[in-house]
Order: C-alpha cells, then sequence, then structure tokens
C-alpha cells in the first residue's frame, strides 16, 4: 500500500524560504509505527523521490500527535524568480507515493 493510503492526512508547506516541511498524520498510533518501522520508509529513499543528498533529509517523529514531520531544503527560495510553488503546498505528492510494507 502507499504511504497515501494509510495517512490521514499528508501536506507540504514552507518553513521559511529554503526549507520545505512534509506532514504526516495518522489515526492510529499502529499505522504511525507500521510506517516509521517500514524498510521502504527511510531518509534515502526520502532523498532519491525528491533528487536530495540523504544528509538533507531530516525525519521527525511525533509519537503523541501520531505524526511525523520531514524537513527538506528548497531547490529555489520561496518566492525567487523560477519557483513554481512560492508556499511549498504542492510538493506531497512524491511522498504520498512510497510504498509502504
Amino acid at each position: 500500500m502507499r504511504l497515501y493510503d494509510i495517512a490521514q492526512v499528508i501536506r507540504s508547506k514552507n518553513a521559511g524560504p529554503f526549507t520545505l516541511t512534509l506532514d504526516i498524520i495518522f489515526n492510529c498510533v499502529e499505522d504511525f509505527e507500521r510506517v516509521l518501522n517500514s524498510p521502504n520508509f527511510t531518509a534515502a529513499r526520502i532523498a532519491q523521490v525528491y533528487d536530495k543528498r540523504v544528509s538533507e533529509v531530516k525525519i521527525h517523529p511525533f509519537k503523541a500527535i501520531k505524526g511525523i514531520k520531514i524537513a527538506l531544503p528548497r531547490t529555489i527560495s520561496s518566492g525567487a524568480p523560477g519557483d513554481n510553488d512560492v508556499y511549498g503546498s504542492q510538493q506531497h505528492l512524491p511522498l504520498a507515493n512510497i510504498e509502504i510494507a
């Protein structure tokens, strides 16, 4: 199944002009832990999907709220010439398509 099928919410947004955050929220702790323990949900896989270096991918799990935040550097500063998503709100789909074991 894809991450899209197990998460309640998947969204992206800017965290300043140079950082993009991806938020994943789950209905239950079991789904949260299933994703975190999936061999396909890793910094390496996320880096591959977003064309980043592994060292640039920061995964922050928050068990108390059944959520995961991922921080990535933006390819271009928010609002700079050539930016096609000023708010960073359309960047979550590649993450949503990751297969979860």
